[in-house]
């Protein structure tokens, strides 16, 4: 009997897009995950694909985006928590997906975030997949906090939870596959500015929870990562260089993802 195939898509800002390149080479071989669970750009990436948007649909967006499109300045941001807005980024996703409840996806699909408030991770399955998918990519300090559900303040589920593989297990996944594009720490220069501190703090903490995640889980089946070197995730460059090394990566262990779940 075939397993289930859960993918845990992890955070990462622009390097998310190898999340997009992964998902086609998959289809190209004829796998199809049964359930997601992503974080950041994860999240948005699990959700576009289990509303049904096609990954190349996604690279057609992906490789057109600029700042300008989806972010725009917040008036007065240190009054907002945030110096950008997402209200461009979550009309663009209405376009392409619709205003869907989880219940309506395709796919069995959520999405983790971390509340503000109380300090902890926090998984979202019901209501607004996109206003979901949102609070989950809203970085902090850059994007101002998502209210959502019950929830007052959410932020970037990769705070806490940068690959969710327990979250996609939970789900009732057979076999986790998990995609982390972020991979480990690598040295980077600190301009000075508040923003890149602020970011370089959490790639630090986000790093060290994350390989502890890694080494400990005996119930991630597969744990890759692509090969982006040095790629910032933080700048909106080099897109079609994250498509292609997730394409990379999901013809490479295709095979292997097929034995795992028996198909």
């Amino acid at each position: 009997m075939k397993k289930k195939l859960g993918l845990a898509l992890g955070a990462g800002g622009s390097r998310g897009v190898a999340h997009i390149g992964f998902l086609q080479a998959l289809e190209e071989e004829d796998l199809r995950p049964d359930l997601l669970c992503g974080s950041s750009m994860g999240a948005v990436v699990g959700g576009l694909y289990a509303a049904g948007v096609s990954p190349l649909t996604m690279k057609r967006e992906a490789l057109g985006l600029k700042l300008r499109n989806i972010a725009s300045l917040n008036p007065v941001p240190l009054r907002q928590d945030g110096f950008l807005s997402m209200k461009k980024a979550r009309k663009r996703l209405v376009e392409l997906m619709g205003e869907r409840s989880f219940s309506d996806l395709s796919l069995p699909f959520a999405c983790v975030a971390t509340d503000m408030l109380r300090g902890e991770s926090v998984l979202l399955c019901e209501g607004c997949a996109v206003d979901a998918m949102l609070a989950s990519a809203a970085i902090p300090g850059v994007f101002s906090p998502v209210g959502f559900a019950n929830f007052g303040m959410l932020s970037d589920g990769g705070i806490l939870e940068r690959v969710p593989t327990q979250q996609v297990k939970n789900m009732g996944a057979d076999v986790v596959v998990a995609v982390d594009v972020l991979g480990d720490l690598m040295e980077k220069k600190i301009t000075g500015r508040l923003v890149n501190t602020v970011l370089r703090y959490i790639d630090i903490m986000d790093t060290h929870f994350t390989r502890k995640l890694r080494e400990s889980r005996d119930f991630i089946d597969l744990w890759l990562e692509p090969d982006l070197g040095g790629m910032d995730q933080y700048k909106v460059k080099r897109l079609g260089f994250a498509y292609k090394k997730g394409y990379e990566l999901g013809k490479e262990h295709a095979g292997e993802i097929r034995r795992l779940i028996g198909g």
